[in-house]
């Protein structure tokens, strides 16, 4: 499936492309028969075309590309990701036991994060890189450093950085810079020579502008200090394509990837001992990898308005839909009249709502809804309100099949003690 295919017009309120929407019809309507819903599927077919995109956008750069392990914890991703022999990022400790339990060595696993002096200890394996998001964490894990021979990095709170919705407000994350030159003193003191600068620029970077501005203050910083990392690590997640706000604007409107590479090319010569750009695209390379696929048990009607009640739904299966609007599919397709209509979740809370758009008024109990761009952060973010956790199927180049069945009473109930 090519990735270009599924751009929408920039600022039009996209509708699923049609190869997209026969790729994921095909690989859904063998399952209808045996695969009780709510389920999930993800596929590597999409990974893979987005991989092959962001090698184009950035070609000619010397760039490594990092599996965004929290962004779809998924055990088949993780292992089809390393035979690829591409490299891991985790944020956690789980994460990082996930990681070495599908085979990853200590050198291809970039540790990122907060807090992480409080369980990294625990598994001070030689050769890991590391980068440092606090100078707790640099006192703390600069002996072990040194002992393993990590690749170190310092993580930098740039200007860019803050929350969308109280812009006023930075994030928690990083060194400020008076916090990053104490941190360099105290490597340095130590014989360390920090290898990587890291920022993390947050999910759905609006647009190249942002990544322009964090290198320029990056580049500035090294100078300063006199410090020459051979590895610039861009965190961030471009914005995947298909994707709306809840208004209806492309999330990825403003967002150039052309000049996201202009944006590197520019700033290079500012790195002298720069070796490579690292990445971390979560968002851009999962995004469109999964679909929720949920089953329609009830319609209603009220006040001029329908609400189908569903098996699947926001609270237990996509938080995203509560600032995001995805492109729905619907099994068997239905050509009737277009009415006003809330997908709604099967739990009791009218915060679920999958969706609200025009939908066809032949859709009824029985049908099912797939419920597309489901790949990043939904499992991660899934629930068990008063359900179990839904099946989990995967597709690569073997075919599909299930790896995760659907969480039983006794599964949900019996955890207690």
């Amino acid at each position: 499936m090519n990735r270009s295919e599924q751009r929408p017009r920039r600022g039009a309120r996209s509708r699923p492309a049609p190869s997209r929407a026969r790729f994921w019809r095909a690989l859904v309507r063998p399952l209808l028969a045996r695969a009780p819903s709510p389920f999930y599927l993800f596929s590597a077919a999409p990974v893979a075309a987005a991989l092959e995109a962001l090698d184009r956008h950035l070609g000619g750069l010397p760039v490594r590309h990092w599996l965004s392990c929290k962004t779809q914890p998924l055990r088949p991703l993780l292992a089809w990701w390393r035979r690829l022999g591409r490299p891991i990022e985790v944020v956690s400790e789980f994460e990082f036991l996930a990681a070495r339990a599908e085979g990853f060595a200590p050198e291809q696993i970039l540790v990122n994060g907060p807090a992480k002096h409080h369980w990294l200890p625990r598994h001070a394996l030689r050769g890991l890189a590391v980068n440092l998001d606090s100078l707790a964490e640099t006192h703390a894990l600069a002996p072990l450093a040194r002992a393993r021979a990590w690749r170190l990095g310092l993580r930098l709170n740039t200007c860019a950085e803050c929350d969308p919705d109280a812009p006023a407000w930075p994030t928690q994350f990083g060194l400020s810079p008076a916090e990053a030159r104490a941190a360099l003193r105290h490597l340095r003191g130590l014989g360390l020579e920090p290898a990587i600068v890291h920022c993390h620029l947050r999910t759905n970077v609006p647009s190249a502008a942002v990544y322009a501005r964090a290198l320029d203050e990056l580049a500035e910083f090294c100078a300063a200090a006199r410090w020459r990392p051979r590895y610039v690590d861009c965190g961030g997640g471009w914005p995947p394509e298909g994707v709306r706000d809840r208004a209806g604007r492309a999330v990825d409107a403003a967002f150039d990837p052309a000049a996201v590479a202009r944006a590197l090319a520019r700033v290079r010569p500012r790195f002298p001992g720069l070796a490579e750009f690292w990445w971390e695209n979560g968002r851009w390379l999962t995004a469109g990898s999964g679909v929720l696929v949920v089953r329609v048990l009830d319609a209603k009607e009220r006040r001029g308005r329908r609400h189908l009640i569903c098996d699947g739904g926001r609270t237990l299966h996509a938080l995203v839909a509560l600032w995001e609007a995805h492109d729905l599919l619907t099994l068997p397709v239905r050509r009737s009249r277009l009415v006003p209509t809330t997908v709604c979740g099967p739990t009791c809370m009218a915060f679920d709502q999958l969706a609200r758009r025009p939908l066809p008024r032949g859709l009824r109990p029985g049908d099912r809804l797939v419920w597309l761009d489901a790949g990043a952060y939904h499992l991660a973010w899934e629930t068990r309100f008063s359900h179990g956790r839904a099946a989990v199927y995967w597709h690569d180049e073997r075919g599909v099949r299930r790896v995760r069945a659907p969480e039983s009473f006794n599964a949900w109930w019996g955890q207690w003690r």
